[in-house]
């Protein structure tokens, strides 16, 4: 780059003090700037018209500056090439810089895990780590994968996934995320191999969300299509037709129809706005918001109506059982036995909540069928042949089951042992703290429709749904997958009758039908199914609804920048293609006008970064 520079004050010391180019050696040494510095224009210009594509900015800056050649102005040429070379390096660069930045916030992988083995502590690449392997992580590391914690306790760091500045402290037994920072040497016992991990499905969001364009991306490389050939149509009709309307010497409309060519270079467009939106997905992470796409951003502008699911979206999702009430023949420790023995393959949180208090490994090997039922509950049988379904009052009313009084305003799951009930027991579960800033957040952020679609009974959903602050009329109970999603169909077409969007927030595999159709589907990452983070275009890391409110703020502040950009560019691009069409900017002014307005727009999508 260095060269460049020499080449810049050369071309500006011959052009000032060489005006013809009889003198000995101007000519050389012009020429030699001109493809010095342009060589890569020019190359790129020709490979491109090998497959009739014009619409490029090389193109656009090899005919306006062959065309200066041609008309004997090689000194505004040369210089031309050299700035427009000078400014697509200073833009590389801050683009690199950029992009560098945030892939460095990003960079939360770490290369290699402490293997604990009988022979001691064996450093390896993450790669070779398979599911049951003990690691440990020393003071300061971050954890390599996913795991559940061995050591007694631990103080674990999670802003790089969360977003979330406060420690978190753990306890034996406890899911630990791969990306965390500990405080202290633990021991982790390793349960998904490095692809599946935490870390690895953040960096493979961020990394694939650049392929699903925005609109206005999409928008910019179509405008380019036909924005290229417009101008030189344009410059055409400018160098012919004034020159026999008005009388005047081609050569005076041939210089500026090539000044026009410069400043018509759409490179301030083709690389701000992807980069505002990069910046857009990057800063969005830091905040522990995955976004799957450049395409979210727009979607969540349109943002009008917020569906949410309830367990584990809005409630903290970590049951407690507080009461089992068994039948005259049975204790509540088999109750609790048969239920566990049911519940021993779900993921749901309900079920975690009678593992726990069971207490004891379940014998999976007892297990011969095994079926999950969406908002009611499971059905299984053992290889002794006992049928077990454990489920809501839905669910026992569907088999026609005769049981106690049904128990509508807490959340309670019916046992039945071979079509006989056999106890129910009760569970607790706590609204999040955050879920009431959510709603009232959302409100303030102009989102007029909230609603509460959940599977459990009404009394409980209208509990919930009421004390956060969504209006009763808003609030579905009892509901099917099926059901919910033909709610949400309503609210789409209400939606779209508006120009407005439907986002679903859930996080269980029963939610994942309805986040996937959902214009914008948002999944709980911390305690969500692999299914309903699969189908979202929106992953949030710690579980807190109020990130959804980040989403959208840094969402209208990316469309902002970007509409700010695309005004900033066409507006001055427009002012200097005037200005050298009646003679006013010559092809130095243009130059500089073209450079400067790329790095003024790229600077405009940096503040994104801050």
């Amino acid at each position: 780059m260095v060269s460049t520079f020499i080449l810049l004050v050369v071309v500006l010391i011959t052009s000032l003090s060489l005006p013809s180019l009889v003198v000995t050696g101007g000519f050389l040494v012009l020429f030699g700037a001109y493809f010095i510095s342009g060589f890569h224009v020019l190359r790129k210009a020709l490979y491109r018209l090998r497959s009739l594509d014009i619409a490029n900015e090389y193109f656009l800056m090899s005919i306006a500056t062959l065309g200066a050649i041609i008309i004997d102005e090689i000194p505004e040429a040369a210089a031309v090439m050299v700035f427009y070379t000078v400014g697509e390096y200073l833009q590389s660069r801050a683009v690199n810089k950029s992009r560098k930045s945030i892939s460095e916030l990003l960079d939360i992988r770490p290369d290699v895990a402490h293997l604990v083995t009988m022979e001691g502590v064996t450093t390896v690449p993450v790669e070779n780590i398979t599911p049951g392997n003990k690691i440990l992580v020393k003071p300061g590391e971050r954890v390599p994968l996913d795991g559940i914690l061995v050591t007694s306790n631990a103080n674990l760091d999670l802003s790089a996934l969360t977003g979330e500045s406060r420690p978190v402290s753990l306890v034996k037994g406890d899911n630990v995320l791969s990306g965390a920072i500990t405080s202290s040497s633990i021991k982790i016992e390793v349960t998904v191999d490095y692809s599946e991990s935490t870390v690895s499905r953040i960096l493979n969001v961020v990394e694939n969300a650049t392929q699903h364009k925005s609109e206005k991306e999409v928008f910019i490389t179509r405008f380019a299509r036909y924005y290229t050939p417009f101008v030189l149509i344009l410059a055409i009709m400018i160098a012919t037709i004034p020159p026999f309307l008005l009388v005047e010497p081609m050569e005076i409309w041939i210089y500026r129809a090539l000044v026009v060519l410069v400043i018509s270079c759409p490179c301030a467009l083709v690389v701000s706005i992807p980069l505002v939106y990069f910046a857009g997905i990057g800063k969005s992470s830091r905040y522990g918001v995955l976004l799957k796409g450049a395409n979210v951003i727009d979607s969540l502008n349109e943002v009008s109506t917020v569906l949410f699911d309830k367990t584990g979206t809005l409630t903290i999702g970590k049951f407690e059982v507080v009461m089992v009430v068994p039948t005259e023949n049975y204790t509540p420790q088999e109750v609790i036995a048969y239920a566990a023995l049911a519940e021993a393959h779900s993921n749901h949180p309900i079920a975690k909540s009678i593992l726990k208090v069971y207490n004891k490994q379940v014998d999976l090997s007892l297990v011969d069928e095994y079926e999950e039922l969406p908002a009611l509950g499971i059905k299984m049988k053992t290889k002794m042949g006992d049928s077990i379904i454990v489920g809501n009052d839905k669910m026992v009313h569907e088999i026609d089951c005769p049981h106690s009084a049904c128990i509508t305003d807490e959340t309670a799951v019916y046992v039945v042992l071979n079509d006989t009930y056999i106890g129910y027991i009760i569970i607790d579960d706590k609204i999040k703290p955050t879920a009431f800033e959510a709603i009232s957040n959302l409100r303030k952020n102009s989102v007029p429709h909230i609603g509460l679609l959940t599977g459990d009974t009404k009394n409980i959903a209208e509990r919930v749904g009421e004390e956060i602050g969504i209006k009763r009329e808003d609030i579905y109970a009892s509901l099917m997958p099926l059901n919910k999603l033909e709610i949400l169909e309503q609210y789409l077409q209400k939606a779209s009758d508006h120009g407005g969007a439907v986002m679903f927030v859930g996080d269980g595999m029963n939610d994942a039908p309805v986040i996937a159709r959902a214009d914008v589907g948002v999944a709980m990452g911390a305690i969500g199914s692999d299914a309903s983070i699969e189908a979202a275009d929106l992953v949030i890391m710690d579980d807190n609804p109020d990130r959804l409110n980040d989403a959208i703020f840094i969402a209208e502040h990316t469309n902002k920048i970007a509409k700010q950009n695309i005004i900033m560019a066409l507006g001055i691009k427009a002012i200097f293609i005037v200005l050298g069409t009646v003679g006013l900017a010559s092809m130095w002014v243009a130059v500089f006008g073209d450079v400067g307005v790329t790095l003024l727009t790229v600077i405009n999508s940096l503040k994104l970064s801050r």
